[in-house]
């Protein structure tokens, strides 16, 4: 029984990751700022109070797993955010910078003695990170803070690949969740969840590093 532990879990992709993990066996830790009727229903270890922000709040969840290996950390609490060129918000782009890409960067150094040869560490990106795919524009704090992530992930899997630790950078797809206002033209988290799940068996320490689509596609920085 692997171990795995999902930060942003009390909704939408992550509610869906503690579903189907707890669902073939799996044993998971479920963080979140404050816990839904949804997650309390799965089953799983719910820790609320857990903001990724706070060197506090991360401490005090530290102490709590002591002695607990981590085999899958799956980062995918994060924010979206409007930020068009005409409707700059300084504010809002440096807290999408700290809740997506410091935020996620700075867990995975705190809990890094909980994670052994073997482990895998997962960063919930998005194809909007991606600097070559960007045909649309806009959005500046969402698409410059998950570049940032995706930068954060690439080096990662080089410092830890010593460790036998593998690192992914997955993309969703367009997920109807409560963060893209539940777009009719999305597939379910059921769905992306799925797939991502499949990403997540086939990574190793020989294609650690990578930027994929839920589909497998591999995505262009």
């Amino acid at each position: 029984m692997a171990t795995f532990l999902v930060t942003g879990a009390n909704r939408g992709i992550g509610l869906e990751f503690c579903r189907k993990l707890k669902e073939r066996g799996d044993n998971v830790i479920a963080t979140c700022r404050s816990t839904s009727k949804e997650l309390d229903g799965i089953g799983v270890c719910v820790k609320q109070h857990v903001d990724l922000t706070s060197s506090k709040s991360v401490a005090k969840l530290i102490e709590k797993l002591e002695g607990m290996n981590i085999n899958g950390l799956i980062l995918n609490a994060g924010i979206l955010e409007k930020n068009d060129f005409l409707d700059l918000d300084p504010d809002s782009i440096r807290k999408q910078f700290e809740v997506n890409a410091l935020s996620p960067l700075c867990f995975t150094r705190a809990i890094s003695n909980h994670l052994c040869e073997g482990s895998k560490v997962i960063f919930i990106t998005s194809r909007m990170g991606s600097i070559a795919d960007n045909a649309s524009g806009g959005s500046y704090g969402y698409r410059m803070s998950k570049v940032a992530l995706c930068m954060a992930g690439k080096s990662l899997a080089i410092d830890l690949k010593a460790r036998g630790i593998a690192v992914a950078l997955l993309h969703p797809g367009l997920v109807s969740t409560r963060m893209t206002r539940f777009t009719p033209n999305g597939i379910t988290a059921a769905q992306s969840v799925t797939s991502l799940i499949e990403r997540i068996n086939e990574l190793n320490l020989e294609n650690s590093g990578s930027f994929w689509h839920a589909n497998g596609e591999i995505l262009p920085w």
